[in-house]
């Protein structure tokens, strides 16, 4: 599911979490640079517990960056797709960050904090390249201060999750984002998430991690509060058709591509890849990612099996599990234009096997709908 990485235990970081994870005997692997739990009991389980009640997520290895002075709005507007000035204070969105070719270099959220104060979340993966890259375009106005190593971060998702929040203060509405407290610990919450479940993410101090997971898992316990890793995310993101960096977002993909015109503003002053997204709005795309589902008892599908159609390749899965909800195997990867539309038939290249599928609509699960 997750690629191995040539990093040793010794090197890999840890969160501040990595204690409670030994603690509930979780299993290990390496992440994104990061030694991170897969899971705690097993992916199945931990995916239900999701959907049918709820889950708690260490996401402490995410970035936190702050962007702030007189000239940020302008300036981040500039590096980032989604237009910035749709924001009301407390508000945020989900938009991308391209280099110069309109490729991917990292997708995220960014919060507007104040009239000239920005809150972004980064990948793990991607946090010294974010940092580096923003800095590098830097300009006379703008602050960009790398707020990583303060912040300990959970996700809690899932249809109970507003009840164990509720427990602790007024719920945000959707990406919105607002001040807790929790025990001694100050906290922004903000109400999203990457399973396709409602959701909130918490951000507190690295030091208050131990007492804040504790406490989570106290007030959850009536409402199924469970432990789950990255195994069960995975899934999770993939039912719902989010797209992971890394593999289904790359410097080699624009938004366009991927499917996230929405969260793309062509029309706003100009942003950094800007030329490419236009030229491709104005000339066609030749590729799609496209979301893929396999009758059952066929095998799970996995990342760079090829699909084909009529024994001509026509692209590449990117992301392939079994669905735990659907009880089928169900992936993303990207095809040749003609082949994109929902209902066309496609073949996956399972080990030298050819399987049929078909190409989907995406999500492949929605909330509240039967699947």
């Amino acid at each position: 599911m997750f690629a191995a990485m040539a990093l040793t235990p010794s090197e890999l970081q840890r969160t501040p979490l990595y204690g409670e994870h030994l603690r509930l005997r979780a299993k290990l692997i390496a992440f994104g640079g990061w030694e991170m739990p897969v899971y705690y009991t097993s992916i199945l389980e931990e995916h239900q517990a999701v959907r049918q009640g709820a889950g708690i997520f260490d996401i402490s290895h995410m970035g936190e960056v702050e962007i702030s002075g007189p000239k940020a709005p302008e300036w981040l507007n500039s590096m980032l797709t989604n237009n910035l000035g749709r924001l009301s204070i407390g508000e945020g969105q989900y938009t991308l960050m391209l280099n110069d070719h309109g490729g991917v270099i990292d997708d995220l959220i960014v919060y507007r904090r104040s009239e000239t104060g920005y809150f972004l979340v980064v990948n793990a993966a991607k946090i010294a390249e974010d940092v580096s890259w923003l800095q590098d375009h830097q300009v006379e106005g703008v602050s960009v201060s790398d707020q990583s190593q303060l912040f300990a971060a959970v996700a809690v998702q899932g249809p109970n999750a507003a009840k164990v929040f509720q427990t602790i203060g007024e719920l945000p509405t959707r990406n919105h984002i607002e001040k807790f407290k929790l025990g001694s610990a100050p906290m922004l919450v903000a109400r999203t998430g990457y399973t396709g479940e409602d959701g909130f993410e918490a951000f507190f101090p690295a030091e208050t991690a131990p007492e804040v997971w504790s406490a989570f898992l106290e007030l959850g316990q009536t409402d199924g509060l469970t432990p789950c890793g990255l195994g069960a995310r995975d899934t999770l993101r993939l039912e719902a058709c989010y797209p992971l960096n890394g593999s289904d977002l790359s410097p080699e993909t624009t938004p366009l591509e991927a499917g996230l015109g929405v969260f793309v503003d062509l029309k706003k002053t100009g942003f950094i890849g800007q030329e490419t997204l236009l030229r491709q709005a104005e000339e066609g795309l030749t590729r799609r990612l496209v979301a893929v589902k396999l009758p059952p008892k066929s095998p799970p599908p996995r990342p760079h099996y090829s699909i084909s159609v009529e024994s001509a390749v026509i692209g590449e899965l990117t992301s392939g599990t079994q669905s735990p909800t659907l009880g089928v195997g169900i992936g993303l990867g990207y095809v040749k234009i003609p082949f994109a539309k929902p209902g066309q038939p496609v073949e996956i290249d399972v080990r030298g096997r050819k399987f049929p599928a078909t190409v989907v609509k995406k999500p492949l699960y929605k909330r509240n709908v039967s699947a």
